[in-house]
């Protein structure tokens, strides 16, 4: 197979890979630096990037402002060539400030998803800055395109579909999860292509759809590529890295993770959730034992009255390790990963595998 160059407006990455956003804490500055120098786009999480610093618990909200500016910064400084990206999730009750934050930092592309960025193109104004937002389906972009169209006069720069069987928070329902026949990420994208079809027509304009969600390998690849899209987004791969920024305990977990460990959690956010199975999950989800609640205020659907634990709080826990206190999500393939490598061992077993289709 050709393998295409990923193209974002003036942005290309001569590997078509996006390395998916994974927060708490799990893809900061060193993983992203290390995708970006690999050739693909390394992404950090905008997700409380302030939580191992001193003052957090004291001002959470200005350790986030520092926390994202320092990884921005240290990402520049250890992939000066590379394309780095943030990803950041709407539903935060910091988003136009970490937006902010990430176009002061010159961060090349802003990812968003956890509901519709309306407000993205007049946040990057001025800069240059791309803009993707994450959808998934071909209703939403289409909605998104419209709604830039019509009060921005921009198009996304890129558009990222995630299908169901990815890891962390899904923008699907239990049902839509339990037909993966009429909700593959192939279907999906598709209907994705089908959808900015008449924006593109209007503005001359191509927008690079990028897909993920369960791929695992060159022939995962081959087949979205094959379907329409222009790269795949990537993120339960690069966990079982030397480069990755979470604790060795987290990603034990994955390379312990059987298949039927995999479950569908309903978030405290209210969104169905991919997730690996352990005695928190259990107690949780299995035995109704509430968590004890120590708010932190992150995500704008999070009822803390009626929730059993704090998400954010227990994504720091497993990022640190305390897998007692918390808990892994993961992509539907993870438990396919058997072994630690590096970044580089990763895309390149991905690059030799497509050449070879």
């Amino acid at each position: 197979m050709n393998i295409p160059e990923l193209k974002i407006g003036d942005l290309i990455a001569k590997v078509p890979i996006v390395q998916g956003g994974m927060g708490v804490g799990i893809s900061l500055s060193n993983l992203a630096a290390a995708v970006a120098n690999c050739g693909g786009i390394g992404v950090i999480s905008g997700v409380e990037p302030g939580f191992n610093l001193e003052h957090y618990h004291r001002d959470k909200f200005q350790a986030n402002i520092d926390g994202l500016t320092y990884h921005i910064q240290k990402a520049r400084e250890l992939a000066p060539k590379g394309i780095i990206g943030v990803n950041i999730m709407t539903a935060l009750s910091t988003f136009e400030d970490m937006v902010k934050v990430a176009v002061k930092e010159k961060v090349d592309i802003i990812f968003s998803g956890a509901g519709m960025p309306m407000k993205l193109p007049e946040l990057v104004k001025g800069s240059l800055t791309k803009i993707a937002p994450i959808v998934s389906s071909g209703k939403v972009a289409k909605l998104i395109c419209k709604q830039w169209d019509r009060k921005h006069n921009y198009l996304p720069d890129a558009i990222v579909v995630e299908g169901p069987e990815a890891g962390g928070h899904l923008g699907f329902s239990v049902e839509q999860l339990e037909d993966p026949e009429n909700f593959s990420l192939k279907k999906i994208v598709q209907e994705v292509l089908e959808a900015i079809k008449p924006f593109e027509e209007k503005y001359a304009k191509k927008i690079p759809v990028i897909a993920g969600g369960g791929l695992h390998d060159a022939t995962d690849i081959a087949e979205i590529l094959m379907a329409g899209a222009s790269g795949v987004q990537m993120a339960t791969r690069f966990v079982a890295t030397h480069e990755c920024d979470a604790s060795d305990a987290f990603k034990q977990t994955y390379l312990d993770a059987k298949e039927e460990d995999i479950m569908i959690i309903k978030s405290p956010v209210g969104m169905p959730g991919r997730a690996i199975r352990n005695n928190f999950i259990k107690d949780v989800y299995e035995h109704g034992k509430p968590k004890g609640i120590k708010c932190i205020n992150c995500l704008k659907p999070c009822n803390p009255k009626e929730t059993l634990y704090c998400i954010a709080d227990a994504l720091i826990q497993a990022q640190k390790g305390n897998l007692e206190k918390g808990f892994a999500f993961a992509g539907a393939k993870v438990h396919k990963i058997k072994k630690i490598t590096s970044v580089k061992e990763v895309i390149d077993e991905l690059m030799e595998g497509l050449k070879n289709i």
